[in-house]
């Protein structure tokens, strides 16, 4: 028998360039386009928003990425301040936010790869079985690159991240040279009103884009310095990375031909945005590099979640609620090695036949801030229930602060529209059915199940609620209509603010912070 434990290698700049590998993927290859069809010229005021709201979210997870720093931190701060229950609901939402986004980020770079070897994909872009071949060959290389060390892992990400910075930055500087300030009046300002810069916020992949910054968090555990590397990794990676989002937005907006938008902003169509922009303003040169960059920086994101995946699934293991064999660490790599495997056939799951990108980004980025609506409740409640807990990084105007960002977060999950949160949110109070149903079964030694539920109502009704908010909200989200904008969003607004205040009232009182004391001091007694 042997001891494993996460090792702490990372360093302030690896834990930054994860979030930036994780935050410039195919988020910038797809996005800016997607952003201009749903809200046109006014798409980077969406930007704007996505990076406030991001920011709000991630102020909160920098004090509890300080205080409690452990892998996957973002399903075990629930588990710490509502009990196993909570921590369980959590731990399945980021089961899908999580393991799905290597498989997209494969799926972009053979997309954009089908360029120079057209065998890897159909003319509509989907891939043929070679392509998919290809897409599990990339997957299985970056499972290997992750397998054998974490430092190895870091290294790598800190080198592509470094490298795929670069062309962002080029193509913002090149386009700004064919820049037409009548582009932002062209069939209107923001032709979809500001319901289209909503939507843009969570189904252009906007709110997609910036979600990287939750890799300092996962992390946690393998980080030097975690109480003062972590929260500066977090606020570093969203600002850069809302900086050249929005400079990409407004350069691409501003580059388009004329000719290109003879439909309107909702019928532009490259399939390859910036690369076929580049090409139609003659700048050849600059698509190569493009089509080539292309496959680098979804490597990068794809790799940084692969290995990501498998902290949160080690981590919900560590809850008790999730298979326990998930918590076995190798000892002489310090990667848990059976949640990395279980990564990656869920990566190669979603590189099956599936929708298009931008519904499937839709499906990531609900399901993912679905997890984020806690972190605002438990850092709310830690302050009442564990309130000589070492802070670090302590949030100021955290009474503002933690209600605006749960409150974001809802709006957010509401624009994403009923067809995806009607078996989003409905899949939660299946798995909660799921949980009663296998109680016994469930962590109930310390905490009883009827503490638990006590604790989770609260989630459980504001489900309930947003799940009906959807289906008769405004046409405009893919309701029903039977409640009209902006009315319908303001009762998101008051129920979440009702929901927040439910939430940490409802928190367990005395908080069991001292089950791990660090990840090294746990015992892992079987050698992978």
């Amino acid at each position: 028998m042997q001891q494993g434990k996460l090792k702490r290698q990372l360093s302030l700049l690896d834990l930054t360039f994860l979030g930036l590998g994780a935050i410039i993927g195919s988020g910038w290859l797809f996005a800016a386009q997607q952003g201009a069809q749903d809200a046109g010229p006014s798409a980077w005021i969406a930007w704007l928003i996505g990076a406030v709201a991001v920011m709000l979210i991630g102020l909160v997870y920098a004090e509890l990425g300080g205080a409690l720093p452990r892998a996957g931190g973002i399903i075990r701060y629930p588990d710490y301040s509502h009990g196993p229950l909570v921590g369980y609901l959590m731990g399945f939402a980021a089961l899908i936010s999580y393991s799905s986004v290597a498989g997209i980020e494969a799926e972009a770079m053979r997309q954009y790869a089908q360029h120079w070897w057209t065998a890897l994909g159909t003319p509509s872009g989907n891939p043929t079985t070679l392509g998919w071949f290809i897409q599990a060959l990339l997957l299985l290389f970056f499972f290997l690159v992750n397998y054998w060390s974490v430092n190895v892992f870091g290294k790598i990400n800190s080198f592509i991240t470094a490298l795929k910075f670069v062309v962002p930055a080029l193509t913002i500087i090149v386009l700004f040279t064919n820049f037409h300030i009548s582009n932002f009046t062209s069939h209107g300002f923001a032709p979809g009103g500001f319901t289209g810069i909503e939507s843009a916020v969570s189904t252009a992949g906007i709110v997609f884009a910036f979600l990287g910054f939750r890799q300092a968090v996962d992390f946690a555990g393998e980080a030097k310095d975690p109480q003062r590397t972590v929260p500066i990794a977090i606020i570093l990676a969203i600002s850069i990375g809302a900086i050249l989002y929005i400079l990409l937005q407004v350069v691409f907006v501003g580059a388009v031909p004329a000719d290109a938008l003879a439909k309107g902003w909702v019928n532009l169509n490259y399939n390859a945005p910036f690369a076929d922009l580049a090409i139609a303003l003659g700048m050849g040169w600059l698509g190569t590099i493009l089509f080539a960059d292309a496959v680098i920086s979804p490597s990068g994101t794809a790799n940084i979640y692969l290995s990501s995946t498998a902290r949160v699934l080690f981590a919900w293991a560590r809850t008790g609620t999730f298979f326990k064999v998930m918590t076995r660490v190798s000892p002489k790599a310090g990667v848990p090695r059976p949640a990395l495997w279980l990564s990656f056939l869920l990566s190669l799951f979603w590189t099956l036949p599936f929708p298009t990108w931008g519904t499937l980004v839709g499906v990531v980025s609900s399901a993912t801030v679905m997890t984020y609506i806690i972190g605002p409740v438990s850092a709310a409640a830690f302050r009442k229930t564990a309130p000589d807990l070492i802070r670090p990084f302590r949030l100021g105007g955290m009474s503002v602060i933690a209600p605006l960002a749960f409150v974001i977060a809802s709006l957010i999950i509401y624009w994403t529209r009923w067809s995806i949160d009607s078996w989003l949110i409905g899949s939660q109070l299946i798995v909660f059915v799921i949980y009663l149903l296998l109680n016994k079964l469930m962590p109930t030694d310390k905490i009883s199940l009827g503490t638990q539920l006590k604790s989770t109502w609260w989630l459980i009704i504001y489900f309930i609620v947003m799940f009906g908010l959807s289906y008769f909200g405004s046409k405009a989200f893919g309701g029903t209509g039977a409640l009209s904008n902006p009315w319908d969003q303001i009762v998101v607004i008051i129920i979440s603010f009702a929901a927040y205040y439910w939430g940490i009232a409802s928190a367990l009182q005395k908080p069991d912070l001292q089950l791990e004391e660090t990840e090294e001091d746990v015992d892992f007694s079987v050698n992978i």
